[in-house]
């Protein structure tokens, strides 16, 4: 068995609206590991465990890297693009030669879109009431 050190860990950060996600990638045999829980328990739905999964079927190398991560904040499909984020960072700290299939799919580009404050007199951030005439 090999020995842990700091160059053979990579650490990334990545964030999505309020979700912030912690990954932490080694050289493995393709285990992601989210709060403690394996993938497929922590994110249940098909389609969020594909989104996480994007950056590594967009270098290939889906069975070449375990990662540890841990996620914070926000909503389950927020934190599940806070984690895909943070992996396409960490896959491009480990290997400079992914960032154009990790650029051109968009997946290292933060989506700093974030819910927009509530204004006093109004109903929401834009909704105004009802104005009547008479």
């Amino acid at each position: 068995m090999t020995q842990i050190t700091k160059e053979t860990i990579n650490r990334a950060v990545g964030r999505r609206k309020c979700a912030a996600a912690r990954v932490r990638l080694t050289k493995g045999e393709g285990k992601i590991v989210i709060n403690g829980k394996p993938l497929s328990e922590y994110f249940p739905y098909f389609e969020e465990q594909q989104m996480v999964m994007s950056p590594l079927v967009a270098v290939d190398k889906a069975k070449e890297y375990d990662f540890s991560i841990k996620v914070a904040g926000g909503g389950k499909k927020g934190q599940a693009i806070a984690v895909r984020h943070g992996i396409a960072r960490a896959l491009l700290r480990w290997n400079e030669d992914f960032k154009k299939a990790l650029k051109t799919l968009g997946l290292l580009t933060r989506d700093s879109r974030v819910k927009e404050r509530k204004k006093f007199g109004l109903k929401k951030a834009r909704k105004a009431p009802q104005w009547s005439k008479r």
